[in-house]
């Protein structure tokens, strides 16, 4: 299904700023590069604090450099007060101390929508975050979020649980608004993606299996989600409509080293119209 919003409802790219919060990756695929290409993709403006160094390719993260949270919380400040942020949106934190202080952030600016994308490990395995960092998301993140958007594995993480369901549950009763959880990495013939509010799932969507492993398909799917509603779309259109974004961003990705496949967020310019794809 194809969602449309008045065209009343949108924002300017210049008032429609989203700042993003997460980690370099050198290669591009990933990161604060996604997050800049996704939301400039569906013509919202980025700004951006990076969290974290990271030593990685295409393949995987070999270690992460996280940066001091006092420069983080001082850059994001200078930022707030200068830019019309409309979402926040969260990748890579890189540790206990950044996760806290972004926590201080947000109840400092509580009228800002909130995108957050709990990035636990790297397409290729490494892990990202340890107990301290998970227990941090769970207890003073989640509770300030607007949308949270785990892949299946970071929702039993974060839930410690197996079941979907019961961590759907158990991630809702935590405080977050919206809950989706992407099936890419469970064995199934399509990818079914579910959209849980006020302790139920709302939406299924299913999607064709892609052929290739993608690096960088979370914080495009994130990013996305926060630059429509930045835009002005309702969160459920947003959601939906960044879906269908990240799906022909991979569909139309490419391998340019020897690792994964970097998602194409510019596929629509053979269109000129970043909204004219289904």
């Amino acid at each position: 299904m194809v969602t449309t919003e008045p065209q009343q409802s949108r924002i300017k790219a210049d008032s429609a700023c989203v700042l993003t919060l997460s980690g370099h990756d050198p290669s591009g695929g990933a990161g604060i590069q996604a997050d800049i290409e996704a939301i400039r993709a569906l013509g919202a403006q980025p700004c951006s604090v990076i969290t974290a160094l990271t030593l990685q390719d295409s393949r995987n993260v070999v270690k992460l450099m996280p940066q001091p949270a006092a420069a983080i919380a001082e850059q994001a400040e200078l930022l707030f007060d200068d830019l019309p942020i409309r979402v926040i949106k969260i990748g890579l934190i890189g540790d206990d101390e950044i996760a806290k202080t972004i926590a201080r952030l947000l109840r400092a600016h509580p009228s800002i929508p909130v995108v957050l994308d709990p990035v636990l490990a790297a397409g290729g395995g490494k892990q990202c975050a340890g107990v301290s960092l998970i227990n941090t998301i769970r207890s003073e993140l989640i509770p300030l979020t607007t949308v949270l958007t785990p892949n299946s594995p970071e929702a039993r993480t974060l839930a410690a649980d197996n079941d979907l369901e019961q961590c759907a549950e158990t991630l809702l009763a935590l405080g977050c608004r919206y809950l989706l959880i992407t099936g890419t990495h469970e064995e199934s013939s399509s990818v079914v993606n579910r959209l849980y509010h006020q302790q139920r799932c709302i939406q299924r969507t299913s999607w064709q299996r892609l052929p290739y492993s993608y690096h960088g398909s979370g914080c495009t799917l994130a990013s996305a989600i926060a630059a429509l509603i930045a835009r002005g779309w309702k969160i459920e259109s947003a959601i939906e409509k960044a879906q269908q974004f990240s799906w022909q961003s991979l569909k139309h990705g490419h391998q340019p080293g020897r690792g994964q496949h970097l998602p194409n967020r510019f596929f629509w310019r053979e269109n000129d119209d970043p909204l004219s794809f289904s």
